[in-house]
């Protein structure tokens, strides 16, 4: 892959899609890892029959769709279920990003995954680009946002990598805590400077 590949990753409710939404609008294809990860599990999908095999038919809806909140339920209380989940899961989402950004005809594309950094993802950007806010805001935005009780909120932040670590291992920082205006134009800012780096390489 020749083409520039610009990693977006973030703790959960930190609002890396307030950040991609904003690149998408200038014409930037976003492959977003948790959209891949849906697809790989689609109803009808091997993936899914393995998971239902696996954790039992109170995974899947009535439709015969994930059950995304009880399977999080199970896999967040139980590290080696969770283990199990992402060693079926990673690489068929890792093939769907790769064909994702392979396809993609922007003069950069943006590869936006909460698990950048945990995992292969990381291999597959040129640039790492972090948006961070405090921990206190990231819990308060998840549990307004999916209706998650405090706990389960800081289970799903545990389970992440810590913040600092996250913060050490960027290139670039956003900081996400301020006014969408100010985030319209620290992306306006980023998005020049990755045509010119796009233009370069």
């Amino acid at each position: 892959m020749s083409k520039l590949i610009v990693g977006i990753t973030g703790g959960i409710g930190s609002g890396k899609t307030a950040v991609t939404d904003r690149f998408a609008a200038r014409g930037i294809t976003v492959v977003d890892a948790d959209l891949a990860a849906r697809k790989v599990v689609e109803g009808g999908s091997p993936a899914l029959a393995a998971i239902a095999k696996h954790f039992g038919s109170g995974v899947l809806t009535a439709e015969g769709e994930l059950d995304r909140a009880a399977l999080r339920k199970i896999v967040f209380a139980e590290p080696a279920e969770r283990q199990w989940l992402e060693g079926l899961t990673h690489p068929l989402i890792g093939e769907e990003i790769e064909d994702q950004l392979e396809a993609a005809r922007s003069p950069y594309a943006i590869l936006a995954s909460p698990l950048l950094l945990e995992g292969q993802q990381r291999l597959l950007v040129d640039l790492i680009v972090v948006v961070d806010v405090p921990e206190s805001v990231q819990l308060e935005r998840t549990m307004a946002r999916d209706n998650n009780d405090a706990e389960q909120v800081k289970r799903i932040m545990a389970a992440q990598l810590a913040r600092e670590e996250r913060l050490a291992r960027a290139d670039i920082v956003i900081d996400n805590s301020r006014s969408l205006e100010d985030l319209d134009l620290v992306v306006e800012e980023l998005h020049r400077e990755f045509l010119e780096r796009a233009e370069r390489s």
